[in-house]
């Protein structure tokens, strides 16, 4: 029951009484949740209130409403930590989930001013482009966008490219490993391309993870772009 003396807003009360259901698995994933009118006489609030509520559940990937149907609880997102520290494929397995990977380009394209500066090399200078998605248990959670100077790896085929991971082919095959790093966290919504290869509706919202990276020489090996699926998946950071 809601405290009405209590000086925490009725709806902030609210919202913490649904999540902790939720966390608490009172009510399972993917089963529907009281409605809004039956909150409403529960907890004798406004409807709008406890609309409002629902939807920051929503928005935070806790719930997801069915259009004619109601809201539900949505599967618990992945926790997974910055690429500099594993790869997202390492990560996921050693949790327990299967993966696979779908190499969708592996091709040769000329760097723009954008690329030449992020590789550290010329403009129109050569890079191999390698665009793979990974999917759980055939769904897909990410999109994995690399581009490698060709000079550094003028053998690289696409031979392994969906049964290993790249930096450790990168490491095996070129000497070359990540020991710097550069990372960078954004959001952005899905075009209509990445919007069909992850199975989403365009504009869906995702997650996009860059990362520079270096050899203890100073030499810069990969420029990456990471999307994942904004609804399947968080980062965790620890410093």
């Amino acid at each position: 029951m809601l405290d009405r003396n209590s000086p925490i807003p009725l709806y902030a009360q609210l919202e913490d009484v649904l999540r902790s259901a939720i966390i608490n698995h009172e009510w399972e994933v993917n089963t529907a949740i009281p409605s809004e009118i039956e909150l409403s006489k529960i907890h004798n609030l406004s409807r709008m209130t406890v609309r409002s509520v629902i939807t920051t559940l929503v928005n935070e990937g806790l719930l997801y409403r069915v259009q004619g149907k109601g809201t539900f609880v949505a599967e618990p997102k992945i926790a997974t930590r910055s690429l500099a520290y594993m790869g997202i494929r390492e990560q996921l397995e050693s949790m327990g989930y299967e993966t696979s990977t779908q190499l969708v380009n592996f091709s040769r394209i000329r760097a723009d001013a954008s690329l030449a500066s992020l590789l550290s090399i010329s403009t129109g200078e050569e890079i191999r482009y390698i665009e793979r998605v990974r999917s759980i248990k055939d769904d897909p959670i990410s999109i994995h966008r690399s581009y490698i100077p060709q000079r550094l790896c003028p053998s690289l085929t696409d031979e392994h490219m969906e049964s290993e991971q790249l930096c450790v082919i990168m490491e095996r095959e070129y000497n070359l490993k990540a020991e710097r790093v550069s990372e960078s966290l954004s959001a952005i919504l899905a075009n209509e391309r990445e919007a069909e290869l992850l199975l989403v509706e365009p504009r869906h919202p995702l997650l996009m993870l860059e990362d520079i990276n270096k050899t203890n020489a100073d030499v810069v090996f990969e420029y990456s772009k990471v999307l994942f699926r904004g609804d399947k998946i968080k980062l965790h950071f620890e410093f």
